[in-house]
């Protein structure tokens, strides 16, 4: 069996959100609801779009404004402070920052170099994508044709993405349990690593940006699971997927990528 991984550069980026340090404390960066919240011309960091470099720095100077000891954090206590003041990351955020690093890794430079911001309109729009892309980058822009490829699933490479869009149905993924909203956002997984059989791919890794409603208030953040490949000509929605445990009808993961339009896609200069 043979097993390949997005580059080192890409999978610091991931261990940053998932393992953030702050002081001795470390915790998975939460999820961020962007649109829940309709928050809009704020800082990265409060709209879900902040980098790990980013978050550190607004949680140095939220210790320093409070007068307190960055090494007196616990786990607990560094995971309620983001929450607590709403800084988070949400799905296409976290693609954003670790294909940012793929990219620059494999040669191509910065990802808003190739990127085609299919959601700004006009001379405005495409003034304000230019200055702040990754505030303007969402699943719709990484899964419209003038950025990416869909695959197949027997073609997936680490780099590649999986894609969730389409869906009309409740927002099991997208939004905290007590703030149910109407429709379901898309969403995004990164394929960090592949186990291959044959050079075929047996099991896909991914890791995304999650809030699930069980989570709570402090549970959300980045997860990563696994997609066990028995049929790769057939759609990766028919593949067994587990994340924490949870497999089948069990994982509310699994159940999105059913009920939406669910790609394997490739960043066209990948």
């Amino acid at each position: 069996m043979n097993t390949k991984f997005i580059s080192g550069r890409a999978l610091s980026v991931i261990d940053q959100y998932l393992h953030f340090k702050a002081g001795n404390a470390v915790c998975s960066v939460p999820y961020f609801n962007n649109k829940t919240t309709r928050a809009r011309a704020a800082l990265r960091t409060y709209i879900g779009k902040g980098s790990p470099k980013d978050v550190f720095e607004e949680v140095q100077a939220l210790v320093l404004k409070n007068h307190a000891d960055l090494n007196a954090l616990t786990d607990v206590s560094l995971k309620k402070l983001l929450v607590d003041n709403s800084i988070g990351i949400e799905c296409s955020g976290f693609a954003y920052y670790t294909l940012n690093a793929e990219s620059g890794e494999r040669g191509k430079g910065a990802l808003d170099k190739h990127l085609s911001f299919v959601n700004c309109r006009g001379l405005i729009g495409k003034i304000r994508c230019s200055i702040r892309p990754a505030e303007n980058c969402d699943v719709s822009t990484f899964a419209d044709d003038k950025n990416s490829r869909a695959i197949s699933v027997k073609e997936a490479q680490p780099g590649d993405i999986i894609t969730m869009t389409g869906s009309k149905e409740n927002s099991e993924l997208s939004s905290a349990p007590a703030e149910p909203r109407r429709g379901e956002r898309d969403h995004i997984l990164i394929i960090h690593r592949i186990e291959y059989q044959n050079f075929i791919p047996c099991s896909i890794y991914y890791s995304h940006a999650v809030a699930y409603p069980q989570d709570g208030i402090y549970g959300s953040g980045i997860r990563q699971g696994r997609i066990d490949i028995s049929f790769p000509d057939k759609p990766i929605t028919e593949a067994a997927w587990s994340e924490d445990g949870k497999t089948g009808d069990g994982n509310l993961l699994f159940l999105r990528a059913q009920r939406s339009r669910t790609e394997v896609r490739r960043l066209k200069w990948f």
